[in-house]
């Protein structure tokens, strides 16, 4: 059967914003998000929020098409990059930033110095540094890096990010008694399964129960208009995964089924 070009598109992300818009939420930055939260001491001034979220692991060119389409909706979110060169482009960090998005920096230091917390906290500064060239980043998300045996996370068990002016990381500053996580991981959003690291543990299986699972952005989108979805979201996507061009959106496909194959592995054999 041939797989048809319906979901993952650029379309398709825009007619899901829009339905949120329409059902009453408020789009913003995860700085914002924080922000409000302690500026109001625990209280939004919107009471249905989703808080938009991207991790800009490859393509980044796809990231300014993503901000492109929420600046015309009037949302803001938060774009993570990498340091390696598909994601770490300048000239998209800058256009992003001029949009009015809030820009983050997408760690993994403890990849990239092999488990040495003293090389990834030094490393860490250096490129934090490096990111606030274009924007006053305040705040900072782990890359999950699935083939990686290391846990980025890892870093704060001996250091402290709000020494360096960051107010917050989503894995670890956020409140999900009270903010509903969905993500786009294994290209549909249901994946958190076959997910290493980009889960929220003990969370996501009592919002299954309650029914709180859908595995397209269609349904999803259903969801949104019959109120079934949480007032306090936060969403992550991977731009790399949304593109209306035919060829791209193909390649994309093959190599996250592909990459799901291989996830599986690993979540089987951490289990086991």
């Amino acid at each position: 059967m041939a797989i048809q070009m319906k979901d993952f598109t650029l379309d398709i992300y825009r007619e899901l914003l829009e339905t949120l818009q329409k059902q009453g939420y408020e789009l913003i930055s995860y700085a914002d998000y924080l922000h409000q939260m302690l500026n109001d001491k625990c209280q939004m001034s919107n009471d249905k929020y989703v808080i938009l979220r991207h991790d800009v692991d490859l393509k980044a060119p796809n990231s300014l098409k993503t901000a492109q389409i929420e600046h015309s909706l009037g949302a803001k979110a938060s774009y993570y990059f990498r340091i390696i060169p598909e994601s770490n482009q300048p000239q998209i960090i800058r256009s992003i930033a001029q949009l009015g998005h809030e820009i983050g920096y997408h760690y993994e230091d403890m990849s990239c110095c092999n488990g040495n917390i003293d090389q990834a906290w030094s490393h860490f500064q250096t490129w934090l540094d490096y990111f606030r060239q274009y924007y006053a980043v305040e705040t900072i998300c782990m890359h999950g890096a699935p083939t990686s045996k290391y846990d980025s996370k890892d870093l704060w068990q001996k250091y402290d990010y709000k020494t360096l002016s960051i107010i917050g990381e989503p894995y670890m500053d956020t409140d999900f008694c009270d903010v509903f996580y969905l993500t786009d991981t294994g290209r549909c959003w249901d994946g958190y399964k076959v997910s290493v690291r980009d889960k929220i543990p003990g969370y996501q299986d009592e919002w299954t129960a309650k029914g709180l699972v859908w595995h397209t952005t269609q349904e999803l989108i259903a969801a949104v208009e019959q109120g079934k979805l949480p007032n306090h979201v936060m969403i992550t996507t991977h731009p790399q995964r949304w593109t209306n061009n035919k060829a791209a959106w193909y390649k994309e496909w093959l190599l996250q089924t592909t990459k799901n194959i291989v996830k599986r592995i690993i979540v089987k054999k951490n289990n086991g």
